[in-house]
């Protein structure tokens, strides 16, 4: 070990009359570790909430989808295939819409009707994990419908359960709107944890929902779903050389650009704000090391006469900092991963699903976020001992006799 290195453990014991610097460190390195943790903590909800709305944005908007310029498609079988042999795509998804009002005869709701293929692995995959009674299978069935359980008790109804559907429909050449009219028995209940598909997405088969809306054989699109969020440009630019016009591709980031931006800028500001507070903690360093570098003018004079250098007695003093923002941003770290794990586990801060789509405080620990919360505190606080330890280092031995 360095002798500098321990002379700095030495000066972090305190003596009796040095008490008072003891405690301004200790204070120092808790408050670095409450930047460290509020940093680490406030990155895991953003990333939380960040996962949330994509997954949010991915439940309402496809990662990738095709629709044609000329509205329905006919082919859409050929299409999926096509889209298969693509690198990347794991599933493809035809699909059909619309909109109506669904009553029990104890409640009513508007809701909107998507028509899919039970059969199909991607409807399974993507829509069976909210599944709390039923199956998807029970579509199969021709007049069964997929319901949210928000909707389920505005309508106070339970598997099993009839329901009316009631459509607008235009047809005739003087495009007449009319109404239709359908029975159809509740064969799963779902429950996604987001307000929107929980209170106003139904799902039917989709050649049941072909005839109903009088669309035999079309549909209104294809999902395309991926191996890899990661892949979407890519996947995207290969589509959109293998399909071409009339058929056009759309993935979720063009979508939604104003929404990952906005967040993206959101969780800049709040790292930004946070840093700033880790580096208020460091700065304290600063008046502790001078208070340490006054106190110990004596020793520094023994060390430079003794034939230590002065970049030695400057190590010291940094050594002497890095320790305490060290002690500092570990303890920070400890506490944030301990308070991420009881948010995550416990769920008691609550917020409004009605807005935020989800009822509790998201975490997503990122491990790359914490290695560079402590790198960005470890940074500032070695940027903090560079004048403590350049006045140490200027100390005149002869000067400090004299006195």
């Amino acid at each position: 070990m360095r002798y500098e290195l321990k002379i700095a453990l030495r000066y972090l014991r305190a003596r009796r009359k040095e008490a008072f610097i003891s405690i301004t460190t200790i204070f120092t390195a808790v408050g670095v570790m409450i930047g460290v943790a509020a940093l680490t903590i406030t990155l895991a909800v953003m990333s939380g909430f960040e996962h949330s709305l994509k997954a949010r944005v991915l439940s309402l908007t496809p990662q990738v989808q095709i629709q044609s310029a000329e509205g329905s498609i006919t082919n859409y079988s050929a299409l999926v295939d096509r889209a298969l042999a693509i690198r990347g795509v794991s599933g493809a998804d035809p699909y059909i819409t619309g909109q109506g009002m669904l009553s029990s005869g104890r409640g009513i709701g508007g809701v909107v009707v998507r028509g899919v293929d039970p059969e199909n692995p991607v409807v399974a995959d993507e829509w069976g994990r909210y599944l709390v009674k039923g199956g998807f299978a029970q579509l199969s069935r021709g007049n069964t419908i997929v319901i949210g359980r928000d909707l389920a008790d505005q309508l106070k109804v339970k598997l099993g359960d009839k329901v009316r559907l009631v459509v607008p429909l235009i047809s005739g050449p003087n495009a007449t709107l009319g109404t239709k009219t359908g029975d159809f028995t509740i064969g799963a209940i779902i429950d996604s944890g987001i307000d929107f598909l929980d209170s106003q997405l139904i799902f039917m088969n989709l050649h049941t929902a072909q005839d109903f809306f009088g669309r035999p054989g079309k549909a209104d699109g294809i999902d395309v779903h991926l191996k890899n969020l990661d892949d979407t440009a890519a996947v995207t630019v290969a589509m959109r050389e293998e399909i071409s016009r009339p058929y056009y591709v759309r993935n979720w980031m063009e979508l939604n650009q104003s929404a990952e931006a906005g967040f993206e800028l959101l969780k800049r500001v709040y790292s930004l704000v946070l840093v700033l507070l880790i580096g208020v903690a460091a700065f304290n360093l600063v008046a502790t090391l001078i208070m340490v570098v006054m106190e110990k003018r004596k020793d520094i004079a023994v060390l430079l006469s003794m034939g230590a250098t002065r970049r030695d007695v400057r190590r010291i003093f940094v050594f002497k900092g890095l320790i305490v923002g060290a002690a500092g941003t570990a303890a920070g770290l400890i506490v944030g991963a301990l308070g991420c794990f009881i948010l995550a586990r416990y769920h008691f801060i609550h917020i409004s699903k009605q807005v935020y789509g989800i009822s509790t405080v998201p975490i997503s620990v990122n491990p790359v976020s914490f290695a560079w919360v402590a790198a960005a505190s470890m940074l500032l606080c070695l940027l903090a001992t560079f004048y403590p330890a350049r006045q140490a280092s200027r100390e005149m031995p002869v000067e400090v006799f004299r006195t």
